[in-house]
């Protein structure tokens, strides 16, 4: 895929760990990023927009998509719920001439890293604890105790994966994990 020069950065956590609120800070600070809006089959939530937050689409509409291979990287998360970045999406930040900031689960991460290689940064966002983890996802009240124990679950399977990460983000404290976020973007991009 050609990309004209652009750059990739990678977000991935556990739910909850923080990712999408540092992302949010970049892209505040570096004009020069855009955020690839992922693809899901998953439920809308009250508070985001198609196209915005997520390209919403029923799970046959996904699979559709995969057999046309208009996937970068993309998997079945549970049951019937899809991500995945559209290959669409990266040609669109490219062609704007800006970075790719990516805001992907962890398996999407590795995904994403292992496609791009060298023009992508992945960092892997950290929380200091599992305990922590399950207190910030209490407080979303987002979850049911079902789907939260679920969210858990997995986290700590995908802890694991932070070796196949670039660097590692530790976010106990939000404001240094801004700080050290935006100091490792912009090390990268002017690299």
């Amino acid at each position: 895929m050609e990309n004209n020069g652009g750059k990739c950065i990678i977000f991935s956590a556990p739910s909850g760990a923080g990712k999408t609120t540092i992302v949010r800070f970049l892209l505040s600070k570096f004009d020069k990023l855009s955020f690839s809006v992922s693809a899901t089959s998953r439920d809308r939530r009250s508070y985001e927009a198609d196209g915005l937050h997520y390209y919403f689409m029923s799970a046959d509409a996904f699979r559709k998509k995969v057999e046309e291979d208009s996937f970068l990287e993309w998997e079945e998360v549970y049951t019937d719920q899809y991500y995945g970045t559209l290959k669409s999406e990266m040609k669109r930040i490219w062609n704007s001439g800006k970075h790719v900031i990516f805001d992907v689960d962890v398996v999407g991460g590795v995904n994403l890293k292992r496609y791009f290689g060298d023009k992508a940064l992945a960092i892997f966002v950290q929380p200091p604890s599992i305990e922590v983890l399950e207190d910030r996802l209490r407080k979303r009240s987002t979850e049911t105790e079902e789907t939260l124990l679920a969210r858990l679950s997995k986290a700590e399977h995908e802890m694991t994966f932070s070796k196949h990460f670039d660097k590692i983000l530790i976010n106990d404290n939000l404001d240094k994990a801004c700080a050290d976020a935006c100091e490792m973007v912009k090390e990268f991009i002017e690299s």
